[in-house]
């Protein structure tokens, strides 16, 4: 147990150099880390690591759907929502099934069935994928937008039909009819469960005396709860956790109503999902020389043609329907001046954004060991690699080739949107000014406390700051390299502010619970210039 441990730690260290290396050279750190499990599988001596499926089914999905649902726009999913079920239910389905009949035409010992599960497995990209190779790059908010909505919902799509793929596997039947129904109640209970569940750590975050560590907390447990409560009744927990997960992020500004306790709630939730991001491709890493070895006859060369012919095969696939289905939301757009067409830039980069990833690996190690009758799993080993393979092709190539496409087609915002640092500033103005005008007309009384005098006065000059900001926006012609400017002069105060926080450590008068608010100070003002805010 030890052993496992160290080794583990010292895996995830080599990961969190690769990370480093990859921010370094400017590449999305989903390359190295799937580069890094590769390598690691095959480095000598390094001990072969048992895992068990269900635990990692359990451990790495629920958290990793909580926080993509958690980071839904409500707004932006209900306008793209056509297109993203398009996507999310239509191209999962369409995916599954082709993949079931092509896997079973060319690889040998595959049956349908043993397909419709692959391709349930490999069928979702990757949100943290997709995100990290965006950032950074200009491409419109729509296509953003698509591609989260769709890897928050066909997670969830995809499970179900692995699920139920699974199930016809280990029973050997299988009814298109009843699985049909079973579906339907199925996911609709796991939705009902997770809305219940939600409602009580609601109440629980509103009405008693947390503080910002249990918020904390409980917001890591509770997508636990909900997945279990749902299993524990044969509901859908992917359903629980992602309805949920949705409930509570629409009901966040009524639980979470300190700064303290967001901004713990968010640091937390970062460091945890980048490091089960990293962890699972290191357990995929240590057991992928087991998965070789359980090849048996079926040589490496026979396991990679599969896997580059499945990779394929999903790529076109994700290409043609994206293409398809392109014009189908402006069909029953009701204001098609509202929605202008993508043309065929957008479809690109959205059918070349399809990346597998973390998920995919979760759900192809959570298959079981053996069947219903204590027969080994068929083909387990091989739908593992080949899923390692899928994930090796469109995380690296797609990841490598995605933002050279992205500067050749040259594509531009295709909705009007003010720029960010524009909203932010007039986001801004519209809070100072509701915070001025509260203060005359339900404050008045305390007009003469001095420290609300000083308050009023700051957001006044604030409310005319912001003022004037949005105003040189629309007459200046050179406000990007302006606006560079005010970033790069603002860090360099607020690097010499922290060098004299440091002097201030060894002074007598100022307390070190003092001089790190100020440095906490610091670091909000830090990342509100980074974003471009005032």
């Amino acid at each position: 147990m030890h052993e496992e441990l160290l080794l583990i730690l010292g895996m995830l260290f080599v990961v969190m150099l690769l990370v480093m290396l990859a921010q370094k050279v400017k590449i999305a750190y989903p390359i190295f880390l799937v580069l890094a499990g590769l390598g690691i599988g095959f480095l000598p001596g390094i001990p072969a690591l048992k895992l068990d499926p269900e635990m990692i089914f359990l451990i790495f999905l629920p958290p990793l759907l909580y926080e993509a649902a958690w980071y839904t726009s409500w707004k932006d999913f209900k306008r793209w929502k056509n297109a993203i079920a398009l996507l999310a239910f239509g191209l999962v389905l369409i995916t599954s099934v082709a993949v079931a009949y092509a896997t079973s035409y060319f690889t040998p010992g595959f049956t349908p069935a043993t397909g419709f599960l692959l391709g349930g497995i490999v069928s979702p990209p990757d949100a943290v994928a997709a995100t990290t190779v965006l950032k950074g790059l200009k491409v419109p908010r729509r296509t953003n937008t698509i591609l989260e909505g769709e890897s928050l919902v066909n997670d969830a799509s995809s499970l179900i039909v692995f699920r139920f793929a699974l199930a016809a596997v280990l029973t050997g039947a299988f009814s298109l009819q009843q699985a049909t129904g079973q579906f339907f109640v199925v996911a609709g209970m796991g939705v009902v469960t997770g809305l219940i569940g939600a409602h009580i750590m609601y109440a629980v975050h509103r009405f008693l005396p947390t503080t910002a560590a249990i918020d904390a907390t409980l917001t890591v447990m509770t997508p636990y709860i909900l997945f279990l409560a749902a299993e524990h009744f044969h509901f859908s927990g992917v359903m629980a956790v992602v309805s949920g997960g949705l409930f509570m992020s629409f009901r966040a500004h009524e639980i979470f109503r300190t700064g303290a306790t967001r901004v713990n709630m968010v640091s937390v939730w970062h460091t945890l999902i980048f490091v089960m991001n990293a962890l699972v491709f290191i357990l995929i890493g240590l057991d992928l020389s087991e998965i070789v070895r359980g090849l048996g006859s079926l040589s490496m060369t026979e396991a990679l043609k599969y896997g580059v012919l499945t990779s394929v095969s999903v790529i076109l696939i994700r290409l043609v329907w994206v293409f398809l289905t392109a014009q189908v939301p402006l069909l029953f757009s009701k204001a098609k001046q509202q929605a202008p067409s993508p043309g065929w830039k957008n479809p690109l980069i959205i059918g070349w954004a399809g990346m597998r990833g973390v998920v995919s690996l979760a759900t192809a190690l959570s298959i079981p060991l053996y069947l219903n009758d204590g027969k080994a799993f068929p083909n387990r080993d091989l739908i593992i690699f080949i899923t390692f393979v899928v994930i090796f092709i469109t995380l690296v190539f797609q990841s490598l080739t995605l933002p050279g496409i992205i500067r050749l087609t040259a594509i531009a915002e295709i909705d009007p949107v003010l720029p960010e640092h524009e909203q932010h500033a007039g986001i801004r103005l519209r809070l100072d000014t509701v915070a001025l005008q509260h203060l005359n007309a339900r404050h008045a009384a305390a007009s003469s406390n001095s420290l609300l005098k000083a308050y009023a006065q700051k957001l006044q000059q604030a409310i005319a700051g912001h003022r004037q900001y949005l105003g040189s926006v629309e007459v200046c012609t050179s406000h990007d390299s302006e606006r560079e400017q005010f970033q790069d002069v603002m860090a360099d105060i607020y690097s010499r502010q922290r060098q004299e926080l440091f002097k201030m450590k060894n002074e007598k008068t100022y307390t070190d619970e003092a001089i790190r608010k100020a440095e906490h100070l610091l670091d909000i003002n830090d990342l509100r210039i980074a974003e471009n805010t005032l």
